[in-house]
């Protein structure tokens, strides 16, 4: 069961959505701001009821209790139930596609409809003549990763087939990822503290990779001499867990604090409004040179899984640390 609510809830309201979602059943995903999965195999077997009447009882009760209407696809997969609650018209009510009916229900759909496909990708599909998630499963595996790269295209391939092995992982609203640094004595230095920026950076977007997370913005406090702090918070033009954009973000903050001779004491950066990582739409790019940044930020990780955190990372960083 994918569940969507029509507008953004305030993070209280939401909490009580998931709240009615684990009183049906004790597997619930959130997929903050505005959805969450729910695995029906136990609840079914608990209320002793059919998935259409699970979703009604559902949609119901956040009606009733929280004055939120819902829209509720059920389906095989998380692509397909994820797929079916977008195409409930506002602002609510559940549409149920039948394991055995789930490619047939996919094929006449557009394909910017398929879960998981960003107006890039659907773009790139369309001029190639693939208008309908039919004409995408009837491609081949291959000329799909052409199109659209090679993960991306694999993926694509397989959820347009109705193939989405992912289960539904317990997850609660999540926190905010925070690092934090301490100068050892008082930092005039411009070049220092962008050097430890960068290092934060660096610390915080591994961070979110390995949680399988991606913020929506950036928070920077800079702590000042005598006790005194300054923070700044802006969002990310996109959800995002890599260097590079949480780095160009996090420079454009510094820069707007203006700092000519503050004496700083300590940084502290945190992702905020953190989304799940499969919420964000891989997303074709022309820019060759971004793309190569994300494969070598990827070799990097495996590298730091493998040897230690320190042994690699951008040279302004290993020098400080040197």
């Amino acid at each position: 069961m994918h569940v969507r609510c029509l507008d953004r809830l305030r993070e209280d309201v939401y909490r009580q959505v998931l709240e009615l979602l684990a009183g049906l059943s004790p597997v619930v995903q959130a997929l903050p701001p505005t959805a969450a999965l729910v695995e029906l195999k136990g609840a079914l077997r608990y209320h002793g009821s059919d998935v259409q009447r699970l979703g009604e009882m559902l949609r119901v009760r956040t009606l009733t209790r929280l004055g939120v209407d819902v829209r509720v696809g059920i389906g095989p997969s998380i692509t397909v139930a994820a797929t079916a609650s977008a195409q409930v018209d506002p602002p609510g009510g559940v549409l149920t596609v039948p394991p055995d009916r789930a490619a047939d229900w996919l094929a006449p759909l557009p394909v910017e409809a398929l879960h998981g496909i960003g107006p890039k990708q659907s773009a790139s599909l369309h001029d190639y003549g693939v208008h309908t998630v039919g004409l995408l499963a009837a491609i081949s595996s291959e000329t799909v990763q052409r199109l659209l790269g090679g993960k991306a295209g694999r993926l694509a391939a397989d959820r347009a087939r109705g193939i989405d092995p992912r289960p539904v992982v317990p997850r609660t609203l999540p926190a905010a990822a925070t690092v934090r640094m301490r100068f050892e004595g008082h930092v005039l230095d411009g070049a220092h503290v962008r050097a430890a920026l960068l290092d934060l950076v660096v610390q915080l977007a591994r961070l979110l990779r390995r949680r399988g997370q991606a913020a929506r913005a950036l928070s920077l406090t800079l702590q000042f001499a005598g006790g005194g702090s300054w923070e700044k918070t802006r969002r990310l033009p996109e959800p995002s867990a890599h260097d590079e954009d949480l780095r160009t973000m996090a420079y454009r903050i510094i820069d707007a604090a203006g700092l000519q001779r503050g004496r700083l004491t300590g940084l502290v950066l945190k992702g905020d409004d953190l989304v799940d990582a499969d919420q964000v739409a891989q997303q074709i790019s022309l820019d060759h040179g971004r793309e190569a940044r994300l494969v070598a930020e990827a070799a990097m990780d495996r590298v730091r899984d493998k040897f230690g955190p320190g042994v690699i990372g951008p040279a302004a960083v290993i020098r400080r640390a040197s």
